[in-house]
Parts: structure tokens; sequence; C-alpha cells
């Protein structure tokens, strides 16, 4: 007979507590298989994508695109067995087969329309109601209230296909039904941990224009019957949430467009626009916070003179070792601190508060800054002490692409040793990076540019670059990390002193 399993959402990574659905690969009635990608989500570090641990057919998608639900919350529920024989006594609806959630975690994802007194009644006895609250129409459900995972039929199927009206009022949690109305039509109802556990009821061609606007519709205001999200909700919070010109006062600046993100808010002036903090966004703060005010910063520069490395840098792109990788200058940068680490590694250590111990790493895994749409993350090069310059080279390539991709992995920016920062991109000289948490310091590589140079007792016009060393002043004192600066900034002026070190 039919067996349905839900897949409840996993952990991630690094114990994340919640994640975002972003898109369904799936739909009800699609053939799944084990590890075949069912769903692609966003936690507060990365996107990612879920394989199926099920092999079977979908029945139903608990959540929508665009919920934040926690970690253990079902999300989608696989037939495993589609060809096999009904049960003569099985229930009709295959929710109501579904095994329940552990009573803490809750379920929050019931059809209603096709009979919310019926679902109510079924579904909440199996949330941890007491034996008397279950009634005739509890399906099957053991007189002791605890959920089972394959609950037996009912004995006498009929009474649960056509229960009575007053059966919704029955349990703990009937109140709270019999106050709403049952609304009409088929609408998916989801509870959205980001709503503090408001259920969102919508139906599926609202939710499909939602999506279609980038509307979250946890955050819209329901005006329909029974707290139903009617199209027109959908369609005036969008255009509450346009970009629009601000208003223009006396002694302000030009005017400017908002560029916000789905989710925002211009506030009715058009002078401020509002924005959730949430996934990558939200992580970067929290870090960057706790980095600030934990550790100690401490801020070395350095000027330098890397015309030899910018002729490496030419000669090394016509080399035919090198076709298949891209070379900048950041590539030399990154071998140049690698040499530096080896000479000098102390620098490679973090501070444990909680066993108040200092942790010196023998391995490097050299983190790279990057921006991307979803914010800033430090994804690591595993082991990049090993690496050659072409493994390097090809280890930033990768790295790069999967950052601006959005696919960088939780795992990718885990247990990062020291990191770069190439502020240098953007055109900027210099600056005074913030740590990595976990990490004892951080390199700022700014813009390389041509500038008036003292070379051999004689100004030339010289490539030139600034260098700034940021560190944690617990682990690091500051005679190191000048000679870990100077030892970068030497073979950046001279990248044959790396064959005298390496």
């Amino acid at each position: 007979m039919p067996t349905f399993e839900q897949f409840k959402l996993p952990d991630a990574g690094e114990g994340l507590t919640e994640a975002e659905i972003v898109q369904w690969h799936v739909a009800v009635g699609d053939e799944v298989t084990v590890n075949q990608t069912i769903v692609e989500i966003e936690t507060a570090k990365s996107l990612v994508e879920l394989p199926s641990p099920y092999t079977g057919v979908v029945t139903e998608l608990l959540v929508g695109e665009g919920v934040t639900v926690e970690v253990g919350v079902p999300i989608i529920v696989i037939d495993t067995d589609p060809t096999g024989a009904p049960s003569a006594s099985a229930p009709a609806a295959p929710a109501a087969q579904a095994s329940a959630p552990e009573p803490s975690q809750g379920s929050g994802a019931v059809l209603v329309g096709y009979g919310v007194a019926e679902q109510a009644s079924a579904r909440r006895p199996r949330r941890g109601a007491p034996a008397g609250a279950a009634g005739p129409t509890a399906q099957g459900t053991p007189a002791s209230g605890a959920p089972a995972p394959n609950p037996a039929p009912a004995p006498n199927p009929a009474p649960a296909a056509t229960p009575a009206p007053a059966a919704a009022t029955t349990g703990p949690a009937a109140p709270a039904q019999a106050a709403r109305p049952a609304p009409s039509g088929p609408v998916r109802a989801l509870v959205s941990a980001a709503t503090t556990g408001r259920t969102v009821l919508a139906k599926p061609p609202v939710r499909k224009l939602a999506r279609d606007l980038g509307v979250e519709l946890a955050s819209v205001p329901a005006t329909g019957p029974g707290g139903i999200i009617t199209r027109e909700d959908v369609l005036a919070y969008s255009a509450r949430s346009e970009p629009r010109t601000l208003a223009t006062y006396a002694g302000d600046d030009s005017p400017w467009l908002d560029e916000a993100g789905a989710g925002a808010s211009v506030t009715p002036d058009g002078r401020q626009t509002r924005v959730p903090v949430k996934s990558v966004r939200k992580r970067t703060a929290e870090a960057m916070v706790q980095s600030a005010f934990t550790a100690p910063h401490v801020t070395e520069f350095q000027t330098v003179d890397v015309t030899k490395t910018m002729r490496l840098v030419a000669r090394l792109r016509e080399d035919r070792e090198f076709k298949d990788v891209r070379v900048t200058p950041l590539l030399i940068t990154a071998r140049a601190l690698l040499l530096a680490v080896r000479r000098h590694p102390d620098v490679n250590a973090s501070w444990d508060e909680a066993a108040q111990e200092i942790v010196y790493k023998h391995y490097v895994n050299l983190g790279i800054a990057a921006a991307t749409p979803r914010g800033l993350v430090v994804p690591n090069i595993k082991d990049a002490h090993r690496l050659d310059l072409k493994g390097l080279a090809q280890g930033l390539a990768d790295l790069t692409a999967t950052a601006r991709a959005g696919r960088t992995s939780p795992a990718d920016m885990s247990d990062g040793t020291i990191t770069i920062t190439n502020v240098g991109v953007f055109g900027i000289d210099t600056g005074t990076p913030i740590l990595n948490p976990g990490e004892a310091a951080i390199l700022a590589f700014g813009a390389i540019r041509e500038q008036p140079w003292v070379h051999k007792g004689k100004i030339k016009k010289r490539w030139v670059t600034q260098l700034a060393l940021s560190f944690d002043h617990r682990l690091v004192d500051g005679a190191l990390g000048a000679y870990v600066l100077s030892d970068v900034a030497k073979i950046l002026e001279d990248p044959a002193q790396a064959l005298v070190w390496g």
C-alpha cells in the first residue's frame, strides 16, 4: 500500500537552526530518486541544494518558496510505494497517512478548503493531545496521542470521511480553529518561523503571483475571508515595496532610487527604506560584531613597489603551463602570504576562549573575502600550503566562480586560518580589515597604481600598492605582525625572493 514519508529540514552545517526555501526543483506528482536534488535552501551562510532521501512520488510540498523554517520541520511528503495496492480502509487524503512531526516541532502545514474540520480533527490529536481529545475522527491515532510513523487505519473509515462539524472543536487547539471561518477553495496553510508562528493562507494562483513579484507572503497583510491573502493584497504590498524616487526637501542631496530586494518597505514619505536583516547579511553582521569586540585589533601598513610582480604576472599569462588558469597579482600575493606564514607559523593560530588556550595550526586554509550579491562570504582554499603556484591559481579560480554563483557551502567557509581581502579590485588603496572570527590575521591588498617612485636614486614611474595587516594582539604582537607584513612585501617587490625562502 502507499507509504508516505516526510523529509524534515536537515542541519545544512555548523549547527544552523533555520533556512529559507528558495526554489523547489520538484512538484506534486513528480517521481524522485535517492540523491536527486529536490530543493534549494538558503542558510545564514550559503545556498545549499538538498537531495531526496527517498525514491518515490512527491505527494505534498509542505513549505512554500520564500518561507523560513526551522531545522527538523517537515518540508515535503514522498510516497515511497506509489504502485502498491491501497488498503481498503486507508484514508483518502495522503496528508492523513503521513507521519506526524514531533510535538515539539509542530506541524503547521495542512490542506484546508477541502474540509477544514476533517483535517483539524484528524491532525490535532497527533500533536500530543490527551486521549480524550482523539474522538472518532482521529483516524487510527493511538489513544495516548503519541505520533506513530505509520498510524493504523481507523476501524470504521466512513465517519472519518464525513465528520460532524462539531468535531472541529474537539481538542485543546480547537478554539483557535473555530474562531476563524473555513476558507473556500484549495488553500495551503504554511507556518513561517520568521513570522513567529503566523499562519499564511493563500490560494495557489496567489502564491505564484507572489513568487513572480518577489513578494514574501509572510509579510503581506491578509484582508480576505478567514485571513486569506488575496491577489489584491499581494499587488498592493508589491506596489508599496516598489522602488520609488525620494521626495526632495530643501537642503537635501539629489533624490536616489531604492534598490533593495524583496521584503523591503518604503516609508510613506519615501525618505526611508527598511530591509529585513537575514541570511548571509545577518550572519556577517553577527560575526563582525563578535570579532571587532572580542579580538583587540592592531593594523600595520606598508607601501610596496610591485613592478617586478606585474612583470611576472605578464610572463605567467604567456606561459603554456598557466594557459588554463587566470593569473593575477592576487595569486602572487597569496603565495607570498603562504611563505610568510611558513617562516612565522605563530601567526597561523586562534584563541580558544572556552578552553583558555592558544591553538597553533599546522596547516593553512587560506581565506579569500568575496563580495557577492548575497553579502560578504569568506571561503577558503583547503591546505593551501601544499599547493604549487598553478594549483593555488586553480584554487583561487574555483573559489571565485563558486562564490559568484552563490554556491559556496558552509564547509567551504569553515576552519579558515588566515585571510586575504582584495580591496584593490574596487579601486581602494588600503583599509583596516576586521578579522574573520577564529583567525589571528587578515591581509588587505590595495589597488595597484602607477606612481612616481624613487628607484635606484631616480624618480621613475613604478607600479605601487599598499598592504595592511590586521591581527589579534592577544596572539600576535607588533614585532611578529611586522615580520609577516615585511616578508609579504619583500616577495612582491622581488618575486625571486620566494626561491630563497620557498
